[in-house]
């Protein structure tokens, strides 16, 4: 028997397929498998169950549940598949045999560098897509955060596919699906640009040009903005009757995929054809602040700083920083800075899934190796190694032929990686306020920030200077331009974290991203970040200690790991901070889940910058 996720919920045995009925423990089953095998967080479970409005005796409720989940299992004789009760929540395994997800996911990783049968393994992979995804499940979290996620991977597989055809000049064969995807998701820029070059290549000139016009109207009703340079050129190309390059991508990250996403993750470059992976690192639109580390970084991978002191050594470096820092945008920055230096361009490699779980090194050796095929000039490529969760991912990663820089983003500090190849280290915290007022200012102008700099000010205490908090805050702003910075303060005041999302981007969202932070983290070491969220202003071992109720060694050595996790700053040796959006963040997840009584979470609002709530 099987479990089918990618369409309604479903039970099959190869022959006949069950479509589950629109109930709780159906619910609860998409819950367990969208995280297979994962240990999912009872207060998780609970939300996808009832949301908001859970049941007085919510933990009877949801053990009453999974006894009814247990019962469908034996109906239809898969007790093998147990729902496993963990501390802290519930897990249920699953492989490729018995999870529909998992085998689509095994076959685009076996698609990676398949040469000739990455095209077929990959038309597999987009066919066990069956109709609406979960269009059975009535879980209203389940819909906002897993369906957009699920969904992203199945276009980056189907944008993949597209362009193998297009590569290889069969324009008309991928016309339909290009038509439907570009309907469905109708600010996609990527999608957009892809079926642009397949009515241009199928002599379709004016239905390429009328599809520029569409998505251009589409931007700027909705977003304000228009579209990426890629589609700006691509629309003059096709105007000029050029004859456009078989792998032309868009470069705009805001709106669809930027350049380099693939199948493969998210931001990771597609292999395609040809013996160079030029352009593939995306642009970062409107970058701002970091001056101090955007030149320390240019400096270190312009000047020829080897990691072991050999003249063909990779430069090497580490940006590491609590998420939503930024660190990804500084180091595609820099990359675009020191294009001259790497005449062969540059690679962007995720070492994490989208489910958050690290990639083996292997499987992600094998997807560089085929992006720099042999030939490729020794030292002529840059790589970004991105969202690195242990150096063991990367090691055999760093004097791959052709590379010639590697930019390592991370989380964590990778200390033992620094100790044994001894990369320059970049530290990101969060921005400098007149940082935040500069990112502010460039995306909604000088004139608009200034006529309410105190409301402005205030804007970025409420973001806790987090780079992706602000970049939020601005886009919301910049599509309400009459919005007044003061009452968009206020609105975001009375549900912060929650309203620093975009929800038409489930990537943007301030909550999901520390939510998944701390579900990564072990259990112990997230229910201590809780904890620590308690205390305001500085943190010592001594007072940690006392709030977490252990020994002051074991409390060391908490605040030691939650500082190496980016989610606590170091002021000085001994003292400790939280940033403000972390602590609230942290504040409401503890009130979710019972951790902290609520008249500790009232009283500690208070205390938050802005009088934020």
């Amino acid at each position: 028997m099987r479990f089918q996720l990618l369409g309604p919920l479903s039970i099959t045995d190869g022959r006949e397929v069950v479509v589950l009925p629109p109930a709780k423990p159906t619910s609860l089953l998409a819950a367990l498998l969208v995280r297979p095998g994962e240990v999912v967080p009872t207060e998780r479970l609970r939300q996808a169950v009832w949301g908001e409005r859970q049941p007085a005796t919510a933990k009877a409720a949801l053990q009453s549940c999974v006894l009814r989940l247990r019962r469908l299992f034996a109906k239809y004789d898969i007790e093998e598949q147990s729902v496993v009760a963990v501390a802290g929540g519930y897990r249920l395994p699953a492989d490729g045999d018995t999870l529909d997800l998992l085998h689509f996911r095994h076959l685009v990783s076996e698609a990676a560098g398949a040469g000739e049968s990455e095209l077929p393994l990959l038309r597999t992979a987009l066919g066990l897509w069956r109709g609406p995804l979960l269009a059975n499940v009535p879980s209203d979290l389940l819909h906002r955060d897993e369906v957009p996620r699920l969904g992203e991977e199945r276009l980056r597989v189907l944008e993949r596919v597209c362009e193998i055809h297009l590569a290889r000049g069969r324009c008309r064969e991928v016309l339909v699906d290009l038509w439907e995807a570009t309907r469905t998701h109708p600010q996609h820029e990527g999608l957009s640009a892809q079926l642009m070059r397949a009515l241009y290549g199928a002599g379709r000139q004016n239905e390429a040009l009328a599809e520029y016009r569409r998505i251009k109207t589409h931007l700027r009703d909705e977003l304000g903005v228009d579209p990426g340079a890629a589609l700006q050129n691509l629309e003059l190309a096709i105007l000029r009757g050029e004859e456009l390059p078989g792998a032309a991508l868009t470069e705009r990250g805001g709106h669809g995929a930027a350049a380099g996403v693939g199948p493969y993750g998210a931001g990771r470059p597609s292999p395609g054809p040809g013996p160079s992976p030029r352009s593939r690192l995306p642009r970062v639109p409107g970058f701002t602040g970091r001056s101090r580390e955007t030149a320390d970084l240019v400096d270190h991978l312009n000047g020829g700083g080897r990691s072991d002191g050999r003249a063909d050594a990779p430069v090497t470096a580490v940006i590491s920083g609590g998420p939503g820092m930024g660190k990804t945008a500084l180091a595609l920055h820099a990359a675009r800075l020191v294009a001259d230096r790497y005449p062969a361009g540059g690679v962007l490699l995720p070492l994490t899934r989208p489910d958050g779980t690290p990639r083996p090194a292997g499987e992600a050796a094998a997807e560089l190796h085929a992006v720099l095929p042999a030939g490729t000039p020794r030292g002529s490529c840059l790589v970004v190694l991105d969202d690195v969760v242990h150096p063991d991912q990367v090691r055999d990663l760093l004097d791959v032929p052709g590379c010639g820089a590697v930019v390592v983003t991370s989380r964590m500090r990778l200390a033992a990686l620094v100790a044994t190849h001894g990369p320059a280290v970049l530290q990101l915290g969060a921005l400098a306020p007149q940082e935040s007022a500069a990112l502010l200012t460039a995306v909604l102008g000088r004139e608009r920030v200034t006529a309410e700099a105190e409301d402005a000010c205030a804007l970025t205490d409420l973001c806790g200077h987090v780079p992706l908090a602000l970049r939020i805050a601005a886009a919301r702003l910049l599509t309400r331009p009459k919005l007044r910075l003061a009452d968009y303060a206020a609105w975001l005041r009375r549900d912060l974290p929650a309203r620093l999302a975009l929800p038409d981007d489930p990537r943007m969202s301030v909550p999901l991203t520390l939510d998944g932070a701390l579900d990564r983290l072990p259990g112990p070491l997230a229910d201590a970040h809780l904890r620590l969220a308690r205390l305001t202003g500085q943190l010592t071992a001594p007072d940690a200690a006392t709030a977490l109720r252990v020994p002051e060694t074991h409390a060391e050595e908490l605040l030691e790991r939650l500082l190496d996790t980016g989610l606590l700053d170091e002021e000085q040796p001994g003292t400790l901070r939280m940033n403000s959006l972390f602590r609230v963040h942290a504040l409401h997840r503890a009130a979710r889940t019972d951790d902290l009584p609520r008249a500790v979470v009232a009283a500690d609002r208070l205390a938050l910058p802005s009088g934020a709530t």
